[in-house]
């Protein structure tokens, strides 16, 4: 699929208007309306609004779901209020909730205003909870019935409706509040008169429209169930979280990890104009510009010793990088396994006695590998054994951190995957750079 996507972008970019026209009206007859939100994204700002012309209105609004926000974000600016109403004409409240984040207040009161008052009631639902929380993607088409509905009721409802990605029927009181849950699957198999009430799922679980978005949909993952419920803090059944939106937000999550990393947003338009992205990446070039300095400054400490042993200013890097990607490895792993919920108070202890296990087989194995290398490099045995001993106490400085980071940022509410490897970087570099000089000046000096 990537190697079809890079395929239709080249194909697209080298092609007349008119070809261009017909690939993507190939795309959206289709419904690969993921591939057209790409490639869009994927071009030039002046080609992307001329290529958007090209789709047809009643298209569009499935293609711009599909886009991140910031890109769309563009086509929305360049929009007539005209094209906007047209855009709106039959929107779905869900729908308006995945684009509100690029709307203005004023533009999304316009889309209100071609909903009935359901949609609208669903939509300020959805609208009372922030983007972290469950409440706020919730799926409003669910099949529901009274707790006292018999099968025939349920097999009724069947044929008149079956929504994407449903195997139960919610069952709910008087009030709305959720009941149980019944799989359909149990229903078709039952006789017609049987309450629903009695082949109900024991194990179904429900989603709290506060749970964090992320967990939400991991449950969903890990449930075996087409979509569950999400209730309010009065338990009333407010909507419902698919695989389908599950799998997207847990992809997304760990797509924005990654960009995070380098300080980076995920929805950053590829082709956004250089000084906004300038902009945006200019915080975290002087967060790293500051902990150059403090790694620097400790190097400062042992100016006298690298003046006298010039040597040590070769070798330092390999001692930085060496500690540095021990502890990458490490924290990569850690997050990972924050983010599938598998680091708790119970296993810490461990897995940190495991990392730094695997910090010393490694830091003894290479340490000596390098120690040797040098000696025979320099032909200094005295050489080898400070880069030798400063690698092994990198190493396991590495291990250690790659550890306890993550798991602290966790716990004071920061994510870890936004500056684990900043902070990480700094702690490895000054400590390896000081263990490394410090010894050269008390072994060589």
């Amino acid at each position: 699929m990537p190697e079809e996507r890079t395929h239709l972008i080249d194909h697209f970019s080298q092609s007349d208007a008119a070809d261009q026209e017909v690939l993507i009206g190939q795309r959206l007859v289709q419904k690969d309306f993921e591939s057209v939100a790409l490639l869009l994204e994927s071009l030039p700002l002046d080609l992307r609004l001329s290529t958007w012309q090209q789709i047809a209105p009643e298209k569009r609004l499935a293609v711009l779901i599909e886009m991140r926000s910031d890109p769309r974000e563009h086509l929305f600016d360049d929009m007539s209020l005209a094209e906007l109403d047209a855009l709106f004409e039959g929107i779905e409240p869900s729908e308006l909730v995945e684009l509100s984040e690029s709307l203005p207040e004023r533009i999304i009161d316009r889309a209100l205003n071609a909903m009935d008052l359901e949609q609208r009631k669903f939509f300020q639902v959805a609208q009372q909870y922030s983007d972290q929380q469950a409440g706020h993607w919730i799926n409003q088409d669910f099949l529901v019935l009274p707790q006292n509905a018999k099968v025939r009721d349920a097999l009724r409802l069947l044929r008149r409706n079956l929504e994407s990605y449903t195997d139960s029927v919610f069952l709910v009181d008087r009030l709305g509040h959720f009941i149980a849950a019944v799989k359909i699957s149990a229903a078709i198999g039952a006789p017609d008169h049987t309450p629903l009430s009695d082949i109900n799922e024991d194990s179904f679980t429900t989603l709290a429209a506060t749970d964090n978005i992320v967990d939400a949909a991991i449950k969903v993952q890990n449930s075996q169930f087409a979509s569950l419920p999400v209730v309010d803090d009065r338990n009333i059944l407010i909507g419902r979280i698919d695989i389908g939106s599950a799998c997207d937000i847990v992809n997304n999550n760990y797509e924005r990890q990654i960009m995070a990393s380098a300080g980076m947003d995920e929805d950053e338009d590829l082709f956004a104009p250089a000084l906004v992205s300038a902009k945006k990446r200019a915080l975290w070039l002087g967060i790293n510009l500051l902990t150059a300095f403090a790694a620097s400054w400790f190097i400062g400490l042992f100016e006298a010793t690298l003046q006298q042993v010039v040597v040590l200013a070769v070798l330092m890097p390999i001692v930085a990088s060496m500690g540095g990607i021990a502890g990458s490895q490490t924290l990569t792993l850690i997050i990972r396994g924050i983010a599938l919920d598998q680091v708790s108070r119970a296993n810490q202890k461990a897995l940190f006695k495991k990392e730094i296990r695997v910090g010393s087989i490694n830091g003894i194995a290479w340490s000596i590998i390098i120690g040797v290398v040098v000696s025979f490099w320099f032909h200094s045995p005295m050489i080898g054994l400070v880069i030798c001993l400063a690698i092994l106490v990198n190493i396991l400085a590495s291990a250690a951190a790659g550890v306890i980071i993550p798991i602290v940022l966790n716990k004071i509410k920061f994510d870890p995957a936004l500056s684990g490897s900043v902070i990480l970087t700094t702690v490895t570099d000054i400590i390896g750079f000081v263990t490394f000089l410090g010894l050269g000046s008390i072994i060589l000096t």
